[in-house]
């Protein structure tokens, strides 16, 4: 089932206190980016972020769920509803990424 536009800009609104979020609709989901990284994104209706160390330790009791058939499990935030956890979880996850790699011309 593909996410509602509706959950995602409900997310969105959740993150608007941190700069530099956008997102990229893809087969009916949403990736989400943070300063040009992908953090996460919205998957039949869930918001999902890279496992990295820091967020698994931010959330030591978050399930590990797969985005769609054949991706690699990400962790299910399930308190979107707290705007303070979600700013400090993405720049957790954000820190924990290599950086994006450049684009061949």
């Amino acid at each position: 089932m593909p996410s509602t536009k509706a959950y995602l800009e409900y997310v969105l609104d959740q993150l608007s206190g941190s700069d530099g979020v956008t997102y990229r609709p893809m087969m009916g989901e949403y990736i989400i980016y943070y300063r040009g990284k992908v953090i996460g994104g919205v998957y039949d209706d869930r918001f999902l972020v890279k496992p990295t160390k820091s967020a698994e330790e931010m959330m030591p009791s978050a399930h590990y769920e797969l985005p769609y058939d054949g991706a690699k499990p990400m962790l299910l935030v399930e308190e979107v509803d707290d705007r303070q956890l979600l700013k400090e979880l993405i720049e957790k996850v954000y820190d924990g990424l290599p950086e994006p790699r450049k684009k061949k011309k």
